[in-house]
């Protein structure tokens, strides 16, 4: 079981790029350009992998005003690890199944939403898991989720889910509405190599750069390596002088399994 965790206001990587691995899963991280007016940084993320039990669970935020609504989700998932990856040790009809219950309820817990309501700021949040053949993801918020596998680029499909603005956890809570609001899905992926990119907006709304458009991003990382094609497009953002600060998280699965084709091939 490999893991990682990190708030930007622990270590805000502005005019600073990094790539870190957690097993075969890419992690970047830069802060912004001091020149450009950035001295903060309210991203973070969560990453779990368990080879042996095939799955990955990955978490991205970015906050508003403060990071601190970034370090409470982050930590109070960090509090409830040992339920979800229990969860995620069962085969991948039962995991993914209870996973839509679970992740509602810790959103939920009482003392998590009266946290929300003491703490300054609010951050969009989105939740991947990658297990066996399948994606699971839950999104409140803006971040983004790519899938790139040659079938699916043949019909324009690259981003799967759809940015969703005025939601948020934190002193602002989708949680608090009688219907809370969010996105969520679950994904077949190809047989092959299929490529899982997330990203927080500091990437796609880079002045100067087309990475609002998923093909450009498919395009940078072609023919390099995970953390290579994570640097490329940090360099990237960098050199446009963004203020916003980026954090992406890349990875890569091989699927032995055929997928599902229509019944006319």
């Amino acid at each position: 079981m490999s893991e990682f965790s990190w708030v930007g206001s622990d270590k805000d990587f502005v005019d600073e790029l990094d790539v870190s691995m957690v097993e075969k899963v890419a992690v970047g991280r830069f802060g912004g350009n001091s020149s450009a007016g950035q001295y903060k940084n309210e991203d973070g993320c969560l990453v779990w992998v368990n080879k042996s039990a095939d799955w990955e669970f990955t978490m991205i935020l970015d906050g508003h005003k403060t990071a601190s609504s970034v370090k409470l989700v982050v930590d109070h998932f960090n509090k409830n690890r040992d339920e979800i990856q229990k969860v995620l040790m069962q085969p991948a009809s039962e995991a993914l199944r209870r996973m839509d219950t679970l992740i509602l309820d810790i959103f939920q817990d009482p003392d998590f939403m009266e946290a929300c309501r003491r703490t300054t700021g609010e951050t969009a949040c989105m939740i991947v898991i990658r297990k066996e053949k399948y994606l699971w993801w839950f999104s409140i918020g803006d971040c983004i989720l790519h899938v790139l596998h040659p079938e699916l680029i043949a019909h324009g499909e690259r981003q799967l889910n759809q940015r969703s603005f005025y939601e948020w956890v934190g002193e602002v809570n989708t949680f608090e509405m009688p219907v809370p609001c969010y996105s969520t899905g679950k994904k077949e992926l190809r047989q092959g190599e299929n490529q899982i990119f997330m990203t927080t907006d500091g990437l796609t709304e880079c002045p100067g750069v087309i990475f609002g458009d998923p093909q450009a991003i498919e395009n940078t990382l072609k023919g390099v390596s995970v953390p290579e094609g994570v640097r490329r497009l940090l360099v990237e953002v960098r050199r446009k002088g963004v203020r916003d600060s980026t954090t992406i998280i890349f990875w890569s699965v091989q699927i032995e399994e055929t997928a599902t084709l229509p019944s006319d091939l």
